[in-house]
């Protein structure tokens, strides 16, 4: 693995290229690597994000990692991804205020 550092204005015109096409910077230096030095391999990561309308993380990744429905378990689902910053901040507080539960 190589780690580049870009200078600033390399960089900003990556990341706006990268958003014209509907990507992450990264995977839009990697496809034009790919079309640069491997032009007869064909292309092993998609280099485009479908934001269809509705889709949601768990269906971008589907068939590359598993998620679990917490509404199957607990009827409203748990929401963890939800107000985190907040949660955290209550749970240091806690921590540091000594609090067991």
């Amino acid at each position: 693995m190589i780690t580049i550092t870009l200078p600033p204005e390399l960089e900003q015109a990556v990341c706006e290229r990268a958003q014209q096409q509907g990507t992450t910077p990264e995977l839009y230096l990697l496809a034009d690597l790919r079309d640069r030095y491997l032009l007869e391999v064909p292309h092993a990561i998609e280099t485009e994000i479908d934001q269809s309308e509705g889709e949601t993380m768990a269906d971008f990744f589907a068939g590359y990692a598993g998620t679990v429905n917490s509404r199957e378990i607990i009827p409203e689902g748990v929401h963890l991804s939800k107000d985190t910053g907040r949660r955290f901040t209550e749970l240091m507080l806690k921590k540091y205020r000594g609090d067991k539960g």
